[in-house]
């Protein structure tokens, strides 16, 4: 089978989130399953700079008003058609925003741009290649089966996923013209939401399947507490919907083999963490002791409750624990963090940014993550926590609820606990399941068997890649 993938983003050629390492990994994982994916992505500079020796397949005169060309690459296991496109993409900034963090005002006909060109790719204009199946991801790829539906060519199978709601793609009505979409597909059954212009809406009206990145997420999203507007829309589409959560490369995820993590351990060898936590202290410039470190690994914003972090880290140091932080993010939330550090020196720790090779020694070093999302689609950075013997702490929603199960009196009477659960998302919540960690810290036997448990843990892309799969394969069957 095969299949084009449509992401604004892919892991390792640009990343901001979640949605990179599911568009980078996913494709890897269903070559077991017998699907052969070209991934359609941006050509930002980022990407231009890394891939080698791409073969020009396909010029656009007038993409949406711009000349354009797609390149075709591999690279690091992946097949690639990058839209080079340096009108709409060859800018300073991330993928989104520009240098001072503000959206490209033309973000609406960067990322149209990149729809209509799938589609086009989709009805076979690449020579020699065309998808059975067109598979797109969040609102940046979602007008790909707009324009599928509405432009007079072949129709395939198509699935959305949705790595987060609360990113819809909406703008203003005065911008359908450029979208060059025919006027009846400004409608309710369309890209029309609420008199402005949907592009996630549209895809939701009319990709054939909807996947979300967990299965506690897909009931979320029909609620209005998180569905975010569009629970009336996803209602209507429910039979269509599919929970599947997300898997991580356990390659690159691996205490055993990772080149960042000092000394490589396993289930059986967990002694061996001892010399990457004393790398973090040191890091941190954190006290040498025994005491549990609690770590955060963030963008730091309320959604991923780093309002609550910043409350209680006196509290946490008040019942014997050590906090690092990690991560960057609202400027009050940074200055918060920083000054309960300043408060408390050799305790809690924090450094301001992105840095991939810490992130990992963190993983494998720190005694536990504590993750007190308010809403989280899935969440990859539990997965990682599992992998690595590093106890999740979790918010009770979406993949946090699917992925980590809680350090109940049955599951660890049954030895199954790979973590702790908190509800509701305040400070009280948090601050109970931080005490139950030290609780559990303080019982060696049983901090280990947490530990080895997490570890055993499947988190690899395997099962997900193989319902991805499934659900691949009943959409090309049925001839939709």
């Amino acid at each position: 089978m095969k299949v084009l993938s449509v992401s604004s983003e892919v892991f390792p050629l640009i990343k901001t989130g979640g949605l990179a390492d599911v568009s980078g990994a996913l494709p890897i994982a269903l070559k077991a399953f017998g699907v052969e994916t070209k991934t359609l992505l941006p050509g930002y500079p980022a990407v231009m700079k890394v891939i080698r020796d791409p073969v020009v397949r396909l010029e656009f005169a007038d993409l949406l008003g711009e000349k354009a060309t797609v390149l075709e690459v591999r690279h690091e296991g992946l097949d690639l058609l990058v839209l080079h496109a340096p009108a709409y993409y060859d800018r300073p900034g991330g993928p989104y925003l520009d240098p001072l963090g503000k959206d490209y005002p033309d973000n609406w006909r960067r990322f149209a741009a990149l729809s209509l060109a799938a589609s086009e790719i989709a009805a076979g204009l690449l020579p020699g290649w065309r998808p059975d199946l067109v598979h797109t991801h969040d609102w940046q790829a979602a007008l790909t089966s707009v324009y599928m539906r509405y432009y007079p060519t072949p129709e395939l199978p198509s699935v959305l996923t949705i790595h987060n709601i609360a990113f819809q793609g909406q703008f203003g009505s005065e911008i359908f013209a450029g979208l060059r979409l025919p006027d009846h597909a400004f409608a309710i059954d369309g890209v029309e939401y609420y008199g402005t212009t949907g592009f996630l809406k549209g895809g939701l009206q009319t990709a054939h399947a909807i996947t979300t990145v967990s299965p506690t997420y897909a009931d979320e999203i029909l609620t209005p507490e998180f569905g975010m507007g569009l629970e009336g829309v996803i209602a209507t589409r429910i039979d269509d919907l599919h929970g599947i959560v997300n898997g991580i490369d356990t390659d690159i995820w691996n205490p055993a083999t990772d080149p960042v993590v000092h000394t490589h351990y396993g289930p059986t060898t967990l002694k061996n963490r001892d010399e990457n936590r004393r790398s973090i202290a040191e890091f941190f410039h954190l006290d040498n002791d025994d005491a549990p470190i609690f770590c955060v690994i963030s963008r730091l914003t309320w959604q991923k409750g780093m309002d609550i972090v910043a409350n209680v880290a006196d509290e946490i140091v008040g019942m014997g624990g050590k906090l690092v932080v990690l991560g960057s993010g609202e400027a009050a939330l940074e200055g918060a963090l920083l000054a309960s550090a300043s408060r408390h020196p050799g305790r809690i720790g924090v450094s301001i940014g992105y840095n991939e090779p810490m992130s990992h020694l963190m993983q494998a070093g720190c005694d536990a993550i504590i993750i007190p999302s308010r809403f989280e689609p899935c969440g990859l950075t539990q997965l990682y926590a599992l992998r690595y013997g590093c106890v999740p702490i979790v918010a009770r929603t979406g993949g946090l609820n699917d992925t980590v199960i809680d350090a109940n009196h049955a599951a660890l009477a049954a030895k199954v606990a790979t973590g702790i659960q908190f509800s509701p998302v305040t400070e009280t919540g948090m601050l109970q399941a931080i005490r139950r960690a030290m609780h559990f810290y303080a019982d060696r036997k049983l901090w280990t068997q947490l530990q080895k448990q997490g570890m055993k843990s499947d988190v690899s892309w395997e099962k997900s890649a193989e319902r991805y799969a499934a659900l691949y394969s009943s959409l090309v069957s049925k001839g939709m």
